[in-house]
Parts: C-alpha cells; sequence; structure tokens
C-alpha cells in the first residue's frame, strides 16, 4: 500500500536524529520514510497500522518501523496527550560499510525484522532510561554512545514482529494520497456506519474498482480492515474501563449486533471479549 512521502527535518549534517513529539495527537498520516525509526511511547493511546496490519499503541510501548515501512498511530480520542521520542536514522548514516562491521553481526535479525514492523518485548526499561539519556546530550558522540547502547539491547532478540507483509511496490503520489484520505476516514469514523459508497467517492472511484484496488494493496478487504479498526478500539474500551458491560463496548466501537461484535472479537483475537480482559487483566498484574 503506498503511503505517503514524509521528510524527517534534518541539519544536512545530522546522522542520528532524536525527536521529542509532544501534544493531542501525533503525526497521523499514513506515512513512510527513509530512515529507521526506534519510537517510545511515553503517553497517548490510540490504533496502531503497520503496513498490513491493524493493532494498539499504548504507554511504554517501544517500536521499531524499518526504512521505508508504510506506519500510522492515530492518537484516541480520549487520550489527553500523546508524547513520544524517537530516535531517527538510515543504514549510510555513519558510512555505507559501518552496520557491515563484525561488531554489528548480531544486529542482521534486527534489520531483517524491522521491515515488518517491530514491537520491543523485553529490556524496555534499560532502553527507557537510554532514551531519557539521549534526549538530554547535545554532543553528536555523546549521542552516538548511547544509541550503540540501544543497538546492543535491541540485537538481543527481544522483539515481536507486527506485521506479516509489507507491499514493496512503487506508486504515485495520487495513489498515496488516495489511500491516505481512506485511512483517515476509517480511524476518525470507525464508531459510525461507512458505506462502500461513501469510502469509494472519497477514494473517487465506482465501488467495484475500489474493491479490488484496496484489497490488491493490503491483502483484504475494506470491510475487513473496518472490522480490524473496531476491534481494536474495543480492546482498549475493555481494558480501560472494567466494569464497562461487553455491549456498550461493542456499540461504541461501531458494532450494531452484540453476536456479529463477539464473533468478529474471537476469529480475530482468538477468545471471546470477557476472556480477553481478564486475560490482559491477569497480565497487567505481574
Amino acid at each position: 500500500m503506498k503511503a505517503l512521502p514524509f521528510k524527517i527535518p534534518k541539519a544536512t549534517t545530522d546522522t542520528l536524529i532524536v525527536q521529542e513529539d509532544k501534544g493531542v495527537v501525533f503525526y497521523d498520516a499514513f506515512h513512510q520514510h527513509e530512515e529507521i525509526q526506534i519510537s517510545w511511547i511515553i503517553s497517548g493511546e490510540g490504533s496502531l497500522i503497520v503496513g498490513d496490519t491493524v493493532t494498539s499503541f499504548k504507554p511504554d510501548d517501544i517500536f521499531i518501523f524499518g526504512s521505508q515501512v508504510p506506519h500510522v498511530l492515530k492518537s484516541s480520542s480520549s487520550s489527553s496527550l500523546s508524547h513520544m521520542l524517537s530516535v531517527f536514522f538510515t543504514k549510510n548514516s555513519f558510512g555505507a560499510q559501518f552496520f557491515e562491521l563484525v561488531e554489528f553481526e548480531n544486529l542482521s535479525g534486527f534489520f531483517e525484522r524491522s521491515v515488518f514492523g517491530i514491537k520491543v518485548t523485553q529490556n524496555k526499561e534499560e532502553l527507557k532510561k537510554l532514551f531519557l539519556t539521549i534526549r538530554k546530550k547535545k554532543d553528536r558522540l555523546d549521542r552516538l554512545i548511547i544509541f550503540l547502547g540501544m543497538l546492543k539491547i535491541l540485537g538481543k532478540d527481544n522483539l515481536e514482529t507486527i506485521s506479516s507483509t509489507i507491499t514493496k511496490k512503487s506508486y504515485t503520489d495520487n495513489e498515496g494520497q488516495r489511500m491516505a484520505k481512506v485511512f483517515r476516514l476509517v480511524m476518525n469514523d470507525f464508531h459510525r456506519d461507512i458505506t462502500l459508497q461513501e469510502v469509494s467517492e472519497i477514494a473517487n472511484m465506482t465501488s467495484n474498482a475500489f474493491c479490488r484496488y484496496f484489497k490488491q494493496r493490503t491483502n483484504k478487504t475494506f470491510f475487513q480492515f473496518l472490522t480490524e479498526v473496531r476491534i481494536e478500539n474495543s480492546c482498549r474500551i475493555l481494558l480501560k474501563h472494567p466494569d464497562m458491560a461487553i455491549a456498550e463496548a461493542s456499540y461504541a466501537s461501531g458494532f450494531k449486533n452484540l453476536s456479529h461484535f463477539n464473533r468478529k472479537f474471537r476469529k480475530i483475537k482468538g477468545l471471546t471479549p470477557s476472556a480477553y480482559r481478564k486475560q490482559q487483566q491477569k497480565t497487567s498484574m505481574f
């Protein structure tokens, strides 16, 4: 799927960029950039799309998005502040052969898996300390040393791949803008009825042409994608409001029929909404 190209702001002499994003929302357009991105979500929650996969983000999540990996972090309307620290670099930032040195052989898996998007699952406290330290440093050598420490941790295979497929096809800017409009509609209005006619008109296509177009570029139908976004929202609601009825979380996420919601939830998550809530609550206690 084509994403909007995005340029990371930097001086011509910068090899490593440390960026802090703080506000009501993050950059919420489906986009891609040359730089590899390592990000720590300090606060905020919402939906995350990486390639063909819909998931979510929450405080203390750490993600890696490889070079040209399409992604978007869409903050939830209930999230009062979104705060993220990120480090950007390319494989050529420090010279074309830098990461080919034998000292970096443990990073081969990191770079290979980054093209599918990565979620860090272990050693997060160590990484968070390094994020806070690198933010304070102004000296470039100091930053490089801290950055190498981050890579050392990330080379320990404590990573979880997010997406199953990343499309490498090249499309026009018009196609990128078209898909960005479709994504923005779904991310903003998933809680209401969205018809095929409405989304097709936004894409400036006939309904049949849009269905084929979307399936070819995402490996799923439009309504499969819409359902996944709704299910991820329901997961956040179930965990954030432990006393809320399942039916209420279902309706708030755009489902009009509870049995349909339960069926789709189980198909995507592998268990019922109530079992999911209990499992996540139990996990958060440890």
